[in-house]
């Protein structure tokens, strides 16, 4: 009896521990094609793809910083008004495996038409997919929106010798405004000189950063300050001389 019990411990040694079943693998190419067919649902409006992939509890945060649930998602989803058409093409995707958790980033190009007009526009998204009840899921999904230029415009001539003088913030915080030839220049103590680019006559941006410059022109005619706008907020800069 003790050989027996002795022999069936030496085999219960051997025996490798049973593991929990692990997750069947999913691959960056199929979280692709999932995503893409989420993509090519927004246009008609077709809810089923985002009632499939993302789960019940799911989190999305979109470009314009709504927080969303699966029902607002999926509420979101509704046909382009007529008139209106487009698509949208899911780009240099990357990835990560880990266990039961798939995380897919990449890029979507919009191309839109809006009665006969092209708008395009550049996307980039981060989802969290899990592997739960048997079947892979979104989770969590965050959208933000690339920065891009507003396209630039004509300036009056006339007016950009008012714009051209000293702005002060605070005590020796000043930017000085100059022009050459056609075009405005700003520069800010302790900063480099950065060119203004006209959208308008008194609307100005700086290429690269978001945001716009205004130049306000009093009754008297003249410009008593340079506006920083910044997300709908305005810093001040009163016109010294």
């Amino acid at each position: 009896m003790k050989a027996l019990f002795a022999t069936l411990t030496f085999l219960l040694l051997l025996t490798p521990p049973v593991s929990a079943a692990e997750p069947p693998t999913i691959t960056q190419e199929e979280l692709v094609r999932r995503t893409q067919e989420l993509m090519d649902a927004v246009v008609p409006g077709n809810q089923e793809p985002w009632k499939q992939y993302y789960a019940d509890d799911a989190l999305f945060f979109d470009e314009k910083g709504r927080k969303m649930d699966k029902a607002g998602v999926v509420k979101d989803v509704s046909p382009m008004p007529k008139g209106y058409s487009g698509e949208i093409k899911v780009v240099r995707p990357e990835s990560r495996m880990i266990g039961n958790t798939a995380i897919l980033s990449y890029d979507t190009d919009e191309v839109e038409f809006i009665f006969g007009q092209r708008l395009t526009a550049r996307y980039h998204s981060t989802d969290t997919w899990m592997y739960r009840g048997g079947r892979w899921q979104i989770v969590a999904s965050q959208v933000l929106r690339y920065y891009e230029d507003p396209a630039t415009g004509t300036a009056d001539p006339k007016k950009l010798d008012l714009f051209v003088g000293t702005y002060q913030l605070a005590p020796g915080i000043t930017m000085t405004v100059t022009k050459e030839g056609d075009n405005l220049f700003a520069e800010r103590t302790g900063r480099p000189r950065e060119q203004l680019f006209p959208e308008t006559d008194e609307l100005f941006f700086r290429k690269g950063v978001e945001g716009r410059r205004l130049f306000h022109i009093a009754s008297d005619g003249k410009v008593d300050t340079l506006i920083d706008r910044r997300n709908n907020e305005d810093v001040v800069w009163k016109k010294i001389r």
